[in-house]
């Protein structure tokens, strides 16, 4: 995220859940002096439905698209009851959700859903607009859950580990923070587990020095943005624990929470349980994922 025009980018699909969302949006739009596009496309079908589902979905599709003007323009009344002089612009796509978000991406600040509940059941067999979203978009996915529809005063809560997929998340939590005038909580998440093939004896390990050790990592790997955002108060955990247990858990008393994510798709983020995908399925606080871009994108 730059000091850009680039906008905050919402979508709406007529529920309140996303009028919430969108009123949040435009909050953090104005806290950034960007613009908000709000966007209404195609439902998203998720990945191979059967043809039941296919078929009840399209009928769906069908009555929602004949109201897509009026959920557009309730969502631009809510938002211009709260913010008058926010510029404030609306879309009627053609294309599926996921596909019209991914687009806009490479030239948004935040892409915005009011956040769908994810199952790794769901995930795998229906699949989630907000995992699909995250998966590929260019600039960090908002999945809005809760019920405040602005900013609080609460920390930003921001998963810190031991790979790139911190790369974007440190910057993206910083720099939000500051917009809010809010604090950030580094938590980083090790294990006390040894590696397989790890002779050494638990009891000749020293505990102490070892979180020590964790401890400086994380202040070396915060220390930049530190530096770059002076006025971002910044408390440090950490936690022997898995990492999406250690997050939300501090993420409690969090407005939101920041992690990383490396988009290796939405069956092998359901396999293997990411960080992510445990966050979006049970964090009670609206979650922000950060992708790493690839080389090829």
């Amino acid at each position: 995220m730059s000091d850009t025009v680039t906008p905050v980018i919402v979508g709406v699909d007529g529920t309140s859940t996303a009028i919430r969302a969108t009123r949040w949006a435009a909050a953090v739009a104005e806290r950034f002096g960007a613009p908000l596009c709000i966007v209404h496309a195609r439902p998203y079908l998720g990945h191979n439905p059967s043809d039941a589902i296919a078929g009840v979905r399209a009928a769906a599709m069908a009555e929602q698209e004949e109201s897509a003007q009026a959920i557009l323009r309730s969502a631009e009344h809510a938002v211009r009851a709260d913010f008058p002089h926010l510029p404030v612009t609306t879309f009627r796509l053609s294309e599926s959700v996921d596909e019209a978000l991914i687009a806009l991406s490479r030239n948004a600040r935040l892409i915005v859903l009011g956040g769908d509940e994810v199952s790794v059941g769901t995930a795998i067999l229906v699949g989630s607009a907000t995992m699909a979203v995250a998966a590929r978009s260019t600039c960090p996915v908002v999945a809005w859950r809760g019920d405040a529809i602005v900013p609080s005063v609460k920390p930003i809560a921001i998963g810190v580990d031991g790979d790139d997929d911190s790369r974007v998340a440190i910057p993206a939590a910083f720099e939000l923070a500051d917009r809010l005038r809010v604090g950030v909580v580094a938590v980083h998440a090790w294990s006390t587990r040894r590696p397989a093939g790890d002779i050494s004896l638990p009891s000749m390990i020293d505990w102490v020095e070892a979180e020590n050790a964790e401890r400086k990592y994380l202040s070396d790997r915060l220390a930049p943005w530190i530096d770059l955002y002076p006025n971002v108060d910044v408390t440090c955990v950490v936690d022997a624990d898995k990492a999406s247990r250690a997050l939300l858990r501090h993420s409690e008393d969090a407005q939101l929470v920041v992690v990383g994510s490396r988009g290796q798709g939405l069956i092998a983020s359901a396999v293997l349980g990411s960080t992510g995908l445990n966050l979006l399925h049970h964090s009670a606080v609206t979650v922000m994922i950060c992708r790493a871009q690839d080389k090829d994108d």
